[in-house]
């Protein structure tokens, strides 16, 4: 199955997110043994496209993740992205804005920290926050964030223009799946700090965040920076669909290796000519010194 076309949210489309099956696992049955060789497989390919993307230097990937509390963003980051060399890869976080980032317009944070040509950047969670979070919980007016839905899509365009292919996944996960994750964390001490009253108190809100969802994947999802929406209560169909999203995206911008800069016979010539002289003294015969 092409997953680029399966889950890609088309430009103009509808979305119902109370539609799409989070539990959808493809072919594949509720053991994750054969999906691993395959993500395995994916991975691989994604290093070897970006090793090809930091050496031809010419673009770059932004990676935006996006998801309601234990949808996974962490869990991508971790498992897709393990290959990938940390000297071109970075990831970002967007919490709550400090002052200096609330003094600036909303998207100025984020444009800090895009990628530069050659490297990989991963927004966990990103300027849609600005969309989401703030419409939910009413912190500036209707009338202030509906004009952002344009912003957003300039701002993208502009990456886009700039050399800068843009990926965008939505985990999508049941409000049932959210609540078994809570209670993982619970009972296991190691992922107590990742518990807050506030994953809770948000579940109220699951409606309201739904809606705001459809309506950023609606107005913000083009052909220059598309939205996919992932099933994601199953982890490892969510790495499966989109390490193969990303290895297709990456082999599919035409990225080349540049030329060398230096003569590489005269170098291999001059290697070879070396090597010889170095292994004809090795077989030259000691030399014995004679006391008298």
């Amino acid at each position: 199955m092409n997953y680029r076309k399966k889950f890609v949210v088309e430009p103009g489309a509808k979305v119902r997110l109370g539609k799409i099956d989070p539990g959808f696992k493809d072919k594949h049955d509720e053991s994750h043994h054969r999906a691993t060789p395959e993500i395995q497989k994916r991975v691989e390919r994604l290093a070897k496209a970006q090793y090809l993307l930091y050496a031809d230097g010419n673009q770059s990937l932004l990676v935006v993740l996006q998801a309601l509390d234990a949808g996974g963003k962490d869990g991508v980051v971790r498992h897709v992205f393990t290959a990938m060399n940390p000297q071109g890869t970075l990831v970002s976080s967007f919490k709550q804005p400090s002052k200096i980032e609330a003094a600036h317009d909303f998207l100025w944070r984020a444009h800090l920290h895009t990628p530069a040509k050659g490297q990989v950047v991963i927004f966990n969670r990103s300027h849609y926050e600005d969309v989401l979070v703030v419409r939910v919980h009413k912190m500036v007016p209707k009338s202030v964030w509906l004009k952002r839905y344009d912003l957003i899509n300039d701002f993208e365009k502009m990456l886009h223009d700039n050399g800068t292919r843009i990926l965008k996944f939505y985990l999508h996960i049941s409000p049932e799946e959210q609540l078994e994750r809570f209670a993982q964390r619970l009972d296991d001490p190691m992922r107590h700090w990742k518990i807050s009253e506030g994953d809770y108190s948000e579940r109220k809100l699951w409606p309201d965040y739904m809606k705001a969802y459809e309506e950023v994947l609606e107005r913000t999802s083009t052909k220059h920076a598309p939205w996919y929406v992932i099933p994601s209560n199953h982890k490892w169909f969510r790495d499966l669909a989109i390490s193969e999203i990303l290895a297709d995206t990456l082999e599919d911008m035409d990225l080349k290796l540049p030329p060398a800069e230096v003569d590489i016979a005269e170098i291999r010539h001059k290697y070879h000519a070396a090597a010889a002289r170095q292994a004809h003294r090795g077989h030259k015969p000691p030399k014995v010194s004679r006391k008298k």
